[in-house]
């Protein structure tokens, strides 16, 4: 059992970083979807002292396009601001797919359309100027929910 986390075109690497922990940590599946705003190579993971990348269950994809192509046919959440329902309320199963948007511009539009019966929120203060949750803690939240509902499948 796993949930994968996806995250599209991240750019802030302390928040890949932070996701891909959480990952290693519950056994989710992390893909990352190009282009990034980073370097994966092993030297700069080192240098970044980040020794769990090994932990982690990693798929890096060169764009969109491509990762559709491999995981079209599967169920995909999007986790976005203008998501019509809460992250709550999404019913998640084993293998699901939970979508993240890059830092400053989030999933594109005509993407969210075009599946915005799978579109889901973190709610938020109406009073607030922020945009958006940070992105390391939206995909921890999500997932967590996730994992929640499948009954923390090998966790202890």
């Amino acid at each position: 059992m796993s949930i994968h986390i996806v995250l599209v075109e991240p750019e802030i690497p302390p928040n890949t970083g932070n996701i891909a922990r959480s990952c290693a940590a519950t056994d989710s599946v992390l893909h990352l979807v190009k282009p990034l705003g980073f370097s994966l190579d092993e030297k700069s993971l080192r240098r970044a002292g980040l020794d769990y990348w090994p932990h982690v269950r990693l798929e890096v994809h060169e764009s969109l396009e491509e990762f559709l192509g491999i995981y079209g046919g599967r169920r995909m959440w999007l986790s976005t601001t203008k998501g019509g329902k809460l992250f709550t309320d999404a019913e998640f199963r084993d293998e699901d797919m939970i979508l993240f948007g890059k830092e400053t511009a989030g999933l594109p539009r005509e993407f969210i359309e075009s599946r915005k019966e799978h579109a889901i929120r973190i709610p938020m203060s109406e009073s607030t100027r922020l945009r958006s949750f940070n992105l390391s803690n939206a995909a921890n939240i999500v997932l967590f929910e996730a994992l929640r509902q499948l009954g923390f499948p090998g966790l202890k």
